[in-house]
């Protein structure tokens, strides 16, 4: 059958990051993307924090298609009827090198993908991987894998780089990684609606060409795991809402997940941003939420996974990480593969720098000490009590009645008794020092 050095399944940021260092190096890299483009299938909020991977492939982001550079950060817990929001704006975030970008991933990917194609990559679109080909193995061993089978055809390779995204169907049936967990998983819907920029500027008052970045909590999913996003592009915002599937699950009455993102752009917070605006682009994915405790083994007998792929992906509450991850992951699976071609060993041992790279970079030591979080996150009274309950004591503090007003000591005193001195929240205080 008709053989090349690497075969990159998935045409996201790992596998591109992966084959464009790959044909850097000279290899023979073939990307099979089951999308019409590189980009077509995949969805994020929007957003890349660049300091982490600015030194990886550094001639590329100068001109990589960007959409704004994040100047104003903005947290709303939501209660019933009242909102908080808390602000930060910094000149460092956007100053001459960003922190971070907002991006549109069907434009960035194919971006992305003509570069690796300009080193040399074959990048294959329409083309759906059904199978990881293996030699060997039994008794519970995945055995070595060899190459793909795609419809009737059958592509071999040293080593094969498993980029597929989050579901990881490929690499759970051929026994890689165990297949994802509702537990574990959350599910993000999110539309890409049109507006002019000097508009996107006015409304979040911006500076030409800075972004935002906007996170919502509380109400905005019924108090369930999970919340919503706006970001702000060139000439559009991505907004959308993201909601924890064991939780949707754990319902008394069925959630219909799509109808949170309807709801969330009519609220009153939200309807005035999106005012005018025209729905260009509509999405749904799920996200990989496990952390580290359910990132599989990352290498085997001539396989890598990368990406979504390994369950490289982080929410933190108030940071959402997963595309630095994946061009990390790619970047490093491309080292280990090119070292493992130069010494003729593409085996287990031979690919074994892969998960020590990442070991040794951000990915795997972000990911370790944000170790506890999926477990806290899990908590309700992080989506419903504290958000309602910061609502309504911010409201009372600005809240003048017909009757004289009391002390702001006793209003703040009397709020604060109410809704946080108490054996619930000592106990979320306690697990919230893992974080």
């Amino acid at each position: 059958m008709e053989r090349v050095d690497c075969i990159v399944v998935g045409g996201g940021l790992a596998g591109l990051a992966a084959a464009y260092g790959l044909a850097a190096e000279g290899l023979e890299v073939m990307v099979l993307e089951r999308g019409n483009y590189a980009g077509a299938k995949n969805v994020t909020g929007g957003r890349l924090y660049m300091d982490p991977i600015r030194a990886l492939y550094p001639e590329l982001w100068e001109e990589a298609p960007f959409e704004r550079a994040v100047a104003r950060e903005s947290i709303t817990m939501m209660g019933d009827g009242a909102h908080t929001t808390v602000e930060v704006a910094s000149d460092r975030f956007a100053g001459a090198q960003p922190q971070s970008y907002t991006v549109l991933r069907a434009r960035f990917d194919q971006w992305f993908a003509d570069k690796a194609a300009e080193k040399g990559a074959m990048i294959v679109p329409n083309m759906k991987v059904d199978e990881l080909l293996r030699e060997g193995g039994g008794d519970g061993r995945p055995g070595r894998v060899i190459g793909i089978r795609a419809g009737g055809d059958e592509i071999g390779a040293d080593v094969t780089i498993v980029a597929e995204g989050v579901l990881g169907m490929l690499a759970s049936a051929a026994g890689l990684r165990a297949e994802p967990a509702a537990r574990d998983s959350a599910l993000g819907f999110k539309e890409v609606i049109e507006l002019p920029a000097g508009v996107i500027e006015d409304r979040w008052r911006l500076n030409e060409g800075e972004g935002a970045a906007h996170l919502f909590m509380g109400t905005v999913t019924r108090g369930m795991l999970g919340g919503g996003f706006v970001y702000t592009n060139k000439e559009s915002i991505s907004v959308g809402v993201v909601v924890g599937m064991a939780a949707m699950l754990q319902q008394a009455e069925p959630v219909e997940s799509y109808k949170l993102l309807d709801e969330f752009k009519e609220l009153p917070q939200i309807a005035p941003l999106v005012k005018g605006g025209t729905v260009a682009e509509y999405s749904a994915h799920a996200i990989a939420e496990g952390g580290i405790a359910r990132v599989p083994k990352l290498f085997g007998d001539g396989y890598l996974l990368a990406g979504d792929a390994a369950g490289l992906s982080l929410n933190a509450l108030v940071t959402v990480r997963g595309m630095d991850f994946a061009i990390a992951s790619g970047y490093h699976a491309a080292r280990a593969v090119a070292t493992a071609k130069k010494a003729g060993d593409t085996s287990v041992a031979g690919l074994a720098r892969y998960e020590r790279a990442l070991r040794e970079s951000f990915v795997l030591k972000d990911l370790e000490t944000s170790r506890a979080i999926p477990r806290i996150v899990e908590n309700p009274r992080l989506f419903m009590h504290y958000p309602r309950a910061v609502s309504k004591l911010a409201e009372s503090v600005f809240t003048i009645g017909a009757q004289p007003s009391p002390r702001l000591a006793k209003t703040v005193w009397k709020g604060a008794r109410r809704d946080f001195l108490s054996l619930a929240t000592l106990k979320d205080l306690w697990s919230l020092r893992k974080m």
